[in-house]
């Protein structure tokens, strides 16, 4: 006898044959949860892995499958940017000194397999931020021992008691930390058992998980599964309540190289949600005809261009100012379908610290090419890159070009998405001269624009953000100097404002401005509940089906 479920299967089955994708959702659950949902992505995850994943993509996906002690809250807006308790009972307990902090794990709750969390799940997650290289590793070196730790001199972090039995985590700090709350509660901070491996990715057998989805197939880089976590309901009965339970069962996630597909997808309901904005080709007609599904997103962020500011040509300031002369945002822009505010600075709109100026005014070819011609640099061949996503590929091909309009013998050097920024962080990678370059807020402080981005110590052997391989000591000091107090402090906001000056007066990136998101669902999906997220983008436990 053929059930209603049955027939809805074998509904499913005719519409995955004739389109080819998984777009039809399971039956829905009572209370309105439940289905299966797809979604397409222009690049893959770096890394499957909470410690090591650092790119937007990496991050939408793990935030809901990863839970660190603490999170930030989950709604739309500037309140998501609250730190809240997850899998500690409370905020932590700060000592007078602001270099000891104090929580406590939530009793009895599982990860996806049915391992126990224990409190020293959290030290071991940490000590894997040192051991595997990964690029947040920078946030956590305040931590009393995680130095020697990194540099093989001790057996494990000193500054990080724990206790499995009563669930108590001690953290000291060498010195008060302005963000340490922040950092806690990233993706980098969540707690893994030690099966996970200490010194190398997990991405092909990521770790079980402690959030209300689990990845349950990767199939790197093409696609992955993620599923509800059936242990979940052990971290909801220990009182994790800013932590929401998923409304879809299963969620598809696949790679698809062509945005312009990816939209057409959308708009006649094989694919349920894309992850980046509509190609610029294909926005104004998204806008008009699928308003009911589409809207614009607030997100904090800067795109810039890189320069190796340790070889010939761009350890010459004249050379570097030169390109910030000859940089036209509104030509950028255009490749953006209009959705980027144009801008010459290091911290965004949006962020503490930010106060708009500009430096280098133009697009003014003239004055660039007379700072080329003071610099006369001795090696004007130089390798540009990018990555293969339609907007990026376009925006190396605009720097390419205005390269060679300066006199440089350039090449263009076009990689995929999925291994972009682990290839031009990996500091063996041969001629990372110049080229393309995002930074989305971690958290909504400016030490996350500076810190991983322009500081020395982040310039690591791989996984490192410091693509201009920028060490300025002054500056430094001052970054080291201004973590130890908070926002609010009298004159804080306009110190950071100067040194995103002084950063600029160095000429270390060459900024143009700051993407606006967008979020574009199928006709199926309930767009009221679904919202994005500012830190971490389209917040997968609000997806739900009609």
């Amino acid at each position: 006898m053929f059930t209603l479920r049955k027939i809805l299967m074998i509904a499913c089955a005719i519409a995955l044959a004739a389109f080819g994708v998984a777009a039809c959702g399971s039956e829905k659950s009572e209370g309105g949860k439940g289905g299966e949902i797809n979604i397409a992505l222009t690049s893959f995850p770096d890394y499957v892995d909470p410690q090591l994943s650092y790119t937007v993509e990496g991050w939408e996906v793990l935030w809901n499958v990863y839970t660190p002690l603490l999170t930030y809250k989950h709604v739309k807006g500037k309140e998501g940017t609250q730190v809240v308790p997850a899998l500690a009972q409370d905020m932590p307990e700060i000592s007078a000194d602001g270099k000891t902090y104090k929580l406590k794990l939530r009793p009895n709750m599982k990860y996806s397999d049915g391992t126990p969390i224990k409190a020293s799940d959290f030290a071991y997650a940490i000590q894997r931020l040192f051991k595997a290289d990964s690029g947040g590793s920078v946030f956590y070196d305040v931590i009393v021992g995680a130095t020697d730790y990194a540099d093989g001199k001790a057996q494990n972090i000193s500054g990080i008691k724990t206790d499995d039995n009563t669930g108590d985590i001690t953290i000291t700090l060498a010195e008060p930390n302005g963000t340490f709350e922040n950092v806690l509660g990233l993706m980098f901070a969540a707690p893994v058992p030690p099966t996970t491996p200490l010194d190398k990715d997990a991405t092909n057998n990521p770790p079980p998980s402690s959030g209300p989805f689990m990845i349950s197939n990767v199939n790197a880089p093409r696609s992955l599964t993620m599923e509800r976590n059936p242990n979940f309901q052990t971290v909801k009965d220990a009182g994790a309540s800013e932590v929401p339970d998923a409304n879809v069962d299963k969620i598809l996630v696949n790679e698809n190289k062509n945005n312009s597909a990816q939209v057409t997808d959308v708009e006649q309901n094989k694919v349920d949600f894309m992850l980046d904005p509509p190609v610029a080709d294909r926005l104004a007609e998204v806008k008009a005809k699928y308003s009911d599904r589409f809207r614009m997103e607030d997100s904090i962020n800067t795109y810039y261009f890189f320069m190796n500011t340790e070889r010939a040509p761009f350890n010459d300031i004249k050379v570097r100012q030169a390109i910030n002369y000859a940089i036209d945002p509104e030509a950028l822009n255009r490749i953006f379908g209009g959705r980027l505010h144009p801008s010459q600075q290091i911290l965004p709109p949006g962020m503490p610290g930010y106060q708009e100026y500009k430096l280098y005014p133009g697009p003014d070819m003239n004055k660039a090419k007379a700072l080329i011609a003071e610099a006369n640099p001795a090696d004007k061949d130089i390798t540009v890159w990018t990555d293969d996503e339609p907007d990026r590929k376009r925006i190396g091909e605009y720097y390419h070009d205005l390269l060679t309009q300066l006199g440089f013998n350039a090449t263009l050097k076009v990689i995929a998405g999925d291994v972009y920024w682990t290839t031009i962080g990996n500091q063996s990678t041969p001629d990372v001269d110049t080229g393309f370059a995002d930074w989305f807020q971690d958290f909504p402080h400016p030490d996350d624009f500076f810190r991983p981005l322009l500081h020395g110590d982040s310039i690591l052997p791989t996984n490192g953000n410091n693509y201009s391989r920028v060490n300025i000591p002054a500056n430094n000091a001052k970054q080291d100097e201004l973590l130890t107090k908070l926002i609010g402090d009298g004159g804080v906001e306009d110190q950071y404002a100067a040194l995103d000056k002084s950063y600029m007066e160095q000429a270390v990136w060459a900024p143009y401005g700051n993407e606006q998101f967008t979020t574009f669902l199928s006709e199926r999906m309930d767009f009221d509940k679904s919202y994005h997220h500012l830190l971490f983008n389209q917040d997968y436990t609000s997806f739900a089906v009609k």
